[in-house]
């Protein structure tokens, strides 16, 4: 258990050391740096046996034990893939950063960020409690946004940054949500015990509510439609982080999720019906959109788009041999991008550009991307023997059937997963093939730091597809599994069967030849189609955001006009609507007494005092006579209170008292003020009204009170306590200093701080001679 959890911890670790490292290595850095999620794949792989064998491994440390809420672990084969995944492509991109930042002043800062975000979505992946997945999802949009806006100099980047924290932070929030209302549906808060609890999350009357709220964030983590648009801008950062975010890892959070929850939540109209209609939906919308693009980059990332939609159609789909299509595609997915964006970034870093019109003719001068290219491109467009055909089998495996829901999201993975063959074949040819194309730079193969990662990844996709019975035996059937929440066999090999599947593949293969010799006019008609639409998600975007600056400038102009008067006014108002209008809801009125019982005679005569001296404050003529005034009600509230045995409020009182008159006093001297005030009428009557409103509700508020059964609780309990436990026997001073003791320090504290300020300022007046 240690071992796990230092695991988890270690990129945290290697985080913080990460700028002092780089400072004395340099980009060379890279190579102890990327031992770190290296040691975390080698130890996450130890448990692939037991996890193989249909076992789960979870562990943890209690945190809050009386909520429930703990630091745990749970590792099945859904956590596991993903753990693999995370660890084992990190390695490679942190090896990668080193040799694409290479000279870069800042690449310590980014070894930083990336390893910040390694451990931020190492811990979402492995989190049993409800409390820990929501951290480390949060912190995954954080560190993203420092990733993406890396180059904040520049304001695409900036903006582009900016839009993924907004949107997959806010989205955040709804995830907060639903799992709060999953919390007090089951009462559990571990997803190691909620699996079993499904048919009770189905039954419950806040299903769609938890459904919808889940979704909120998992849709807009995993950019679906109309999310989406965050995920392509996200580009602007540098090739290594679009290579990890936003391939393997952070985008697929939302389609983590979904998975997780698939057991629970899963099997339901709602569920089979919402997550393939937006799943099909963004696949061929993404599609569509890499067709229109010649960026290397927002190719690939409209085609993760893609991708992220055709995985959660397959997991919400809800056939039998859907947990099996998601997975393998899943897997797939991951080493192919991955691979597909560093040699994105190794084209654009070795040429000086990534754009696709502006490159040919290259596979002579750089023969090892171009066969780590083909390779990627051709898992990718589902070719055999790799991963990426046995993953297209396996989808139209689940898909086809003859229902017409089957047929339409058939119709639908057929076409994207038709565009995106199209996309692959361009990757892969056009950049290499044909006339040589002149560069910015004199093109030649990436150093080793470069070429590495995608090669290995490459091959990984080519082993994985040969080797298919022990990989679906350790890592795919036990994430199948998982998925499904029951035990499933993946047996998918790298031999075409004849059979509907492979006539499926044989014509999204066909499509995408043809889409490709006519590439052209497809952008050309891709372009055209969203000029027609007009308005999108990412113009609505910048809609909503300065539509929110706006109101948030009209709001703080109307709550924060600078004026004293305004401030005062609103406070009292809002204070009289609190004391009168619950009691005139509720009918909390008390009744009304006649005339006092039983007050001696020379209680009365102190409050006809108080009433003289606000009949005083109200005639008096200047604004120092009404202060000398308002000094009798503080002198008369002194005196009751030693009337009724509290000298020492008495005294407290008479000195706050005094020192209010002679400061107020002392002020008006000094301030060049009317001596009077010259409002007219219809100024002071609502000044006037909200006075009175004030004290009459206070009044009634006391008059309830008195009226009530005095609870003595509280008196009891500082009477038995005060001497026993702080030996003191003036109750109302132990209140103070020792029950009390953190509020009175913290008044103590800002009068203090008032002081110095105070101080400060006369110090400020002094020096400058006035």
């Amino acid at each position: 258990m240690a071992l796990t959890f230092a695991a988890l911890c270690l990129p945290f670790l290697a985080a913080l050391a990460a700028p002092a490292l780089t400072r004395l290595l340099g980009h060379r850095a890279a190579w102890p740096l990327a031992l770190v999620p290296l040691a975390v794949f080698l130890h996450f792989l130890g448990f692939g046996a037991e996890i193989a064998r249909g076992e789960v491994v979870t562990g943890g440390y209690a945190w809050v034990p009386a909520y429930n809420l703990s630091f745990s672990w749970f590792l099945d084969g859904l956590s596991l893939t993903f753990l693999l995944l995370i660890s084992g492509i990190g390695a490679l991109v942190v090896l990668y950063a080193g040799g694409y930042l290479r000279g870069h002043p800042q690449q310590g800062r980014f070894f930083a960020f990336l390893l910040l975000f390694m451990g931020a979505m190492l811990g979402l992946v492995a989190a049993d409690s409800f409390l820990m997945l929501f951290v480390y999802w949060e912190l995954t949009s954080i560190a993203s946004f420092l990733l993406i806006g890396f180059d904040h100099g520049r304001e695409a980047a900036r903006r582009a940054a900016l839009q993924a924290l907004v949107v997959t932070g806010g989205g955040g929030l709804f995830l907060l949500a639903g799992l709060l209302i999953l919390w007090n549906v089951t009462g559990l808060t571990q997803f190691s015990l909620l699996l079993s609890f499904g048919e009770e999350v189905r039954a419950s009357p806040f299903y769609l509510a938890m459904l919808f709220l889940v979704l909120g964030g998992a849709f807009t983590k995993s950019a679906q439609f109309p999310f989406h648009v965050w995920l392509p801008n996200a580009m602007e950062a540098p090739t290594p982080v679009s290579a990890y975010l936003h391939s393997a890892t952070m985008v697929k959070a939302g389609v983590y999720l979904l998975m997780r929850l698939s057991p629970v939540m899963g099997g339901t109209p709602a569920w089979e019906t919402i997550l393939p209609a937006c799943g099909g939906l963004t696949l061929v919308v993404g599609a569509v959109l890499a067709i229109r693009e010649t960026d290397l980059k927002r190719m690939l990332a409209q085609t993760t788009v893609a991708s992220l939609g055709l995985l959660v159609l397959l997991t919400g789909f809800g056939s039998e041999r859907a947990a099996a299509a998601a997975a393998l595609y899943l897997v797939a997915h991951a080493l192919f991008k991955g691979a597909l964006f560093m040699l994105a970034g190794i084209l654009d870093h070795e040429t000086g550009t990534r754009d696709l019109t502006r490159l040919g003719g290259l596979a002579a001068a750089m023969p090892v991307t171009f066969a780590a290219t083909l390779a990627a491109a051709a898992s990718m467009a589902g070719l055999p023997p790799f991963l990426g055909f046995l993953g297209k089998e396996e989808v139209y495996a689940a898909l086809a059937g003859g229902s017409p829901r089957a047929v339409v999201f058939t119709a639908a993975a057929l076409a994207g997963n038709g565009l995106m063959v199209a996309v692959a074949l361009a990757l892969a040819l056009k950049p290499f093939l044909g006339p040589r194309v002149e560069t910015p730079r004199r093109p030649h193969e990436a150093p080793l730091l470069l070429s590495l990662g995608p090669a290995l990844l490459a091959l990984a996709g080519l082993a994985a597809g040969l080797f298919s019975g022990a990989f679906h035996a350790m890592l795919t059937s036990p994430l199948a599994s998982a998925i499904a929440g029951r035990p499933e066999t993946v047996t998918a090999a790298p031999v075409p069967h004849a059979g509907l599947p492979l006539a499926l593949s044989a014509a999204t293969l066909a499509l995408g030849l043809i889409v490709y010799r006519l590439l052209g006019r497809a952008r050309g008609a891709a372009d055209r189609l969203v000029e027609d639409i007009g308005w999108g998600p990412d113009r609505g975007f910048d809609q909503a955001m300065r539509g929110l600056v706006r109101v948030s400038t009209a709001v703080t102009r109307a709550i924060q006009p600078g004026r004293l008067e305004v401030y005062m006014t609103a406070t009292f108002a809002v204070l009289a609507l609190a004391l009168l209008v619950p009691p005139a809801v509720y009918g909390e009125w008390p009744a009304l007494p006649l005339w006092p019982a039983g007050v001696p005679l020379h209680e009365l005569a102190v409050m006809a005092l108080a009433v003289a001296g606000v009949g005083a404050v109200l005639s008096a003529r200047t604004r120092l006579a009404a202060i000398l005034a308002l000094g009798i009600q503080g002198f008369c509230v002194a005196v009751i209170f030693l009337l009724f045995g509290a000298p020492d409020l008495a005294f407290t009182q008479f000195m706050v008292e005094t020192l209010s008159v002679v400061i107020l006093a002392l002020a008006m001297t000094r301030l060049r003020l009317e001596p009077r005030d010259h409002r007219p009428l219809r100024e002071a009557l609502p000044d006037a009204a909200i006075a009175v409103a004030c004290g009459l509700g206070v009044a009634l508020y006391l008059l309830r009170i008195v009226q009530g059964r005095f609870d003595t609780a509280l008196t009891d309990f500082f009477n038995l306590y005060s001497r026993t436990v702080a030996h003191g026997a003036n109750v109302v001073n132990v209140i103070i200093v020792d029950f009390r003791g953190t509020d009175t320090l913290g008044e103590i504290t800002v009068v203090m701080v008032a002081g110095l300020a105070i101080l400060s300022l006369i110090r400020i007046r002094k020096g400058r001679g006035t």
